[in-house]
């Protein structure tokens, strides 16, 4: 059974997650972790609860999903798993990160391309990859439809949706890939976003005052 772990890192409170299990496998999923103490604090965890990253996870790559990507890179030798279309997104992040006054040594390491319903496996458990574009060109979510919960980066929040106004942002394309990818699930699913407290579908789909009606 997969256990969620969640952290806020950065100026930006930006959601960190590890998932792990019983077999002591994990994935790193949007690390934001920016100063020395956040990134101690995520390798305290980690080496604590005795696991052994297997792999690190973007949903996107605005900067604030990526500042610590870098940093688990190299302290656990991980590759970095993406969606193709994020890549121009990943390169653009420390020019980004400058402009936010928050540099950073950008991930230059491998890159694995995650498409539509790939799996990622952690022993007998997995997540789903979809395809959940319109915050960002390449923006994906991880879903467990044997634990009912889905990570999906800044599509969905409480109460509210990711931006469209950054490069490569379309609002329709968020709206669908709510519509179509999220407000599918049942409605006790649980969502973790990238920013703020987790959420359900079915709060959503009663109390988002940017989705009225898009479920129907």
């Amino acid at each position: 059974m997969l256990t969620v772990k969640p952290f806020t890192f950065s100026p930006v409170q930006e959601n960190t997650y590890v998932v792990y299990n019983e077999t002591g496998d994990c994935g790193i999923i949007d690390p934001g972790c920016y100063f020395g103490n956040e990134r101690n604090e995520l390798k305290d965890f980690i080496q604590t609860a005795g696991l052994r990253p297997k792999y690190l996870l973007n949903t996107h790559c605005h900067l604030d999903h990526v500042f610590g990507n870098k940093f688990v890179a190299e302290t656990w030798g991980l590759d970095l798993y993406l969606h193709e279309l994020e890549k121009p997104v990943l390169d653009y992040a420390p020019t980004f990160g400058l402009s936010w006054g928050l540099p950073f040594e950008n991930y230059t390491g491998s890159l694995l391309f995650l498409r539509e319903h790939d799996t990622i496996r952690l022993g007998n458990d997995q997540l789903v990859v979809l395809f959940t574009p319109g915050h960002s060109p390449g923006h994906i979510s991880f879903y467990c439809p044997a634990q009912n919960f889905v990570l999906c980066g800044d599509v969905l929040f409480r109460q509210s949706i990711g931006r469209t106004d950054l490069p490569g942002g379309h609002h329709p394309t968020l709206i669908k890939s709510i519509r179509e990818k999220l407000f599918v699930m049942p409605n006790d699913t649980v969502v973790y976003p990238g920013h703020g407290p987790i959420t359900s579908i079915g709060f959503e789909k009663e109390n988002n005052p940017f989705l009225n009606g898009a479920y129907i």
